[in-house]
């Protein structure tokens, strides 16, 4: 029998609740589908970084990369800024392990309500492709004059050909296996070096692929287009903080942040891959037992199908289809009144 080594950091806030019921229907689907999945659990969170001054050991990276894949939680707790869980803790991961691509794939799931009236679930699926080593997330720039009225901050922005050719024609291949459209975020009229590169480097990229439909759109108007049109996306790639923007609206327009997972993906198999909720740690609900594990859960089915278990990745998303339908275990965001373990005990149920 197979076995896939897991590393599991469950975090902060609802990150412990959600990946307990991760585990769970995860651990369900691979008892199935005859293979194994070996845990190990890191307690790298904020609250660690409270009483130790790190998110994680000097020796992190070294010893995730024994693993086949990384199953992580949310990190945030009162008190800790967020740039210090995102540079203490993902960034290190997603670039020590060249996950260059982090892709966050939202649709519209039965039983769920979307806030833009009217549509349906087939015209309320895309995926974003964020790019997610380099771009505006850079530590390049500084604070000066601290304190004095002349104080300044410079942040730089960092572009490189290889950093934007790989992630666009990701974008590319990704849509041949789907609609065959790709719509690229940009910001060409404002951001005068930026985006005019990453544009340039789109158009080439797009001329390899004269089977696919490819645009450009200004990533307002795109942000528009998600609200009033969004029958017309499929494929969206951009920057790592435009991507990052949309792929909340657009989590928001198809239900909420609850059910939307996402993957720091190296698409090369070279070093493990990190699967996580889109959500944040939301500290006011933790331990309550009313946090929403779908995204969780599906998050896991990401990292399934990653490691060559399509089949039970796909039938962890009809669980969890099956389940939202039938509505009796959805937890309060929903409008049920369902707690996590049960939501979850529900979906680890309904796999067949």
């Amino acid at each position: 029998m197979k076995i896939h080594r897991i590393a599991s950091i469950p975090g902060d806030g609802i990150g412990v609740d959600v990946t307990a019921e991760a585990r769970k229907v995860l651990d369900r689907a691979a008892e199935r589908h005859g293979f194994g999945l070996e845990w190990t659990e890191f307690d790298w969170s904020c609250e660690r970084y409270t009483r130790t001054g790190s998110m994680m050991p000097p020796d992190g990276i070294e010893r995730l990369s024994a693993f086949d894949g990384i199953l992580l939680g949310a990190v945030g707790f009162p008190g800790v800024p967020d740039h210090v869980s995102l540079w203490g803790l993902l960034i290190p991961v997603r670039r020590a392990f060249a996950q260059y691509v982090n892709l966050r794939p939202v649709r519209l799931l039965p039983g769920v309500e979307s806030p833009l009236a009217g549509r349906t679930a087939e015209e309320l699926e895309m995926v974003i492709v964020r790019e997610n080593s380099e771009g505006e997330y850079s530590a390049i720039g500084g604070r000066h004059n601290a304190g004095q009225p002349g104080e300044f901050a410079i942040q730089e922005s960092v572009f490189t050909r290889v950093g934007v050719e790989r992630v666009v024609r990701f974008a590319f291949e990704l849509a041949g296996e789907r609609s065959g459209r790709v719509c690229s975020a940009t910001k060409s009229n404002g951001l005068i070096h930026s985006m005019p590169f990453w544009d340039e480097i789109f158009a080439e990229v797009a001329a390899g692929y004269p089977d696919i439909y490819s645009e450009q759109c200004h990533v307002d108007a795109l942000a528009a287009r998600m609200v009033q049109h969004p029958e017309r996306l499929d494929v969206v790639v951009g920057s790592n903080l435009f991507g990052d923007v949309l792929s909340d609206l657009a989590a928001a327009v198809t239900g909420g942040l609850g059910l939307a997972p996402s993957g720091n993906v190296n698409p090369p198999g070279d070093h493990p891959s990190m699967f996580e909720a889109v959500h944040g740690s939301a500290p006011d609900i933790a331990g309550k037992g009313i946090a929403n594990p779908v995204a969780q859960v599906l998050a896991g089915a990401m990292m399934l199908e990653h490691l060559g278990e399509a089949e039970a990745a796909r039938a962890v998303d009809r669980a969890v289809s099956d389940v939202l339908a039938e509505r009796s275990a959805v937890t309060p965001d929903l409008g049920g009144s369902g707690t996590t373990a049960a939501l979850g005990s529900a979906i680890a149920a309904a796999l067949r």
